[in-house]
């Protein structure tokens, strides 16, 4: 159910719905809220004061009866948050797909303590597009691009080619160099990621993730030393699968906080942002099949600009 004309998006964020249980237990919606949001009534109260209870029809009086298995709508409010000091770019348009070029430290969806620096929420409120929904999602340290899905109604299609593996995606990745690896493979493992722990593991088992790996080029850095530019073709798409499996031929992308160790990182920290970047993303138009293909304007700067990696700021 959409939520009602009354009560539109705020910074680009739908109202989140709640819907009220079966029941006559309650003879106002206020009795009910009262009960059930972590907030005190008086704070309840001053919600309802000021119309930021919607049902369908609009705002909601104090005394509004309860309605047995309706529906409330209200903004809730955001937490503080870091602003993330760079822009996200649009790097493909049509009536269907609006292709982003998402910078480091921005998240792609609102999910915990990342809400409007989000790049979903920031799309929909500079572009005037309530209906923008992510196809699939990049990491808030991964930089590039990010297939958003313009009109409601075209959704089910383009997530359907990313679950069919219809879609292309190559990533670069700055790491340190190691001579003795191949120029060219394929790893593939088992990985895990389990649940409130931030990291994913490759453990014992059939494997069920493969990355290509392609070093494109190397080089000795007066600052960094030895360093590498590796292609990666994702066959799979597992948690964190490109960090780990570089990670695990001894090569971990620089400025990873998680692999080959866990470092941590403040939110507001902007500096050596990890260096991988979603450089191309191709698919075929689900009605056409016309093969479209995007490229980054993205580099990633322990390749193009050492010093300024190590000491900031992120471009």
């Amino acid at each position: 159910m959409r939520p009602p004309a009354s009560l539109p998006p705020r910074f680009g964020l739908d109202p989140a719905r709640m819907r009220l249980p079966v029941s006559d237990e309650w003879p106002t919606i206020r009795d009910h809220l009262v009960g059930r949001v972590p907030l005190s009534a008086a704070e309840i109260d001053a919600m309802f004061a000021a119309g930021r209870f919607h049902d369908a029809d609009g705002p909601l009086a104090v005394d509004a009866p309860y309605v047995s298995g309706g529906s409330v709508w209200f903004h809730r409010d955001l937490p503080d948050e870091a602003p993330v000091p760079f822009t996200v770019d649009v790097a493909h348009r049509d009536d269907d797909v609006l292709v982003a070029d998402k910078p480091h430290f921005l998240a792609t969806i609102p999910r915990g303590r990342h809400i409007r620096e989000t790049a979903l929420v920031r799309l929909r409120d500079e572009h005037g597009l309530p209906d923008l929904s992510p196809a699939h999602r990049l990491d808030r340290v991964t930089a590039g691009l990010v297939l958003f899905v313009v009109r409601r109604e075209r959704r089910g299609a383009y997530q359907n080619l990313f679950r069919d593996r219809r879609v292309d995606k190559t990533y670069t990745a700055v790491t340190r160099y190691d001579p003795g690896l191949p120029t060219t493979t394929t790893v593939r493992s088992r990985i895990v990621k389990e649940r409130g722990i931030v990291t994913a593991q490759e453990i014992p088992g059939e494997p069920n993730a493969a990355t290509g790996i392609e070093l494109l080029d190397h080089r000795d850095d007066e600052l960094l030393g030895p360093i590498a530019r590796y292609r990666l073709t994702p066959y799979t798409g597992r948690t964190h699968q490109l960090r780990l499996h570089l990670a695990s031929l001894g090569v971990p992308i620089l400025g990873d906080p998680f692999y080959p160790t866990v470092r941590d990182v403040p939110l507001d920290d902007f500096r050596t942002p990890l260096q991988l970047l979603a450089a191309t993303l191709g698919w075929p138009d689900p009605d056409s099949g016309e093969r479209r293909v995007v490229h980054s304007r993205r580099t990633l700067q322990a390749w193009e600009d050492p010093a300024g990696w190590l000491v900031g700021p992120v471009p």
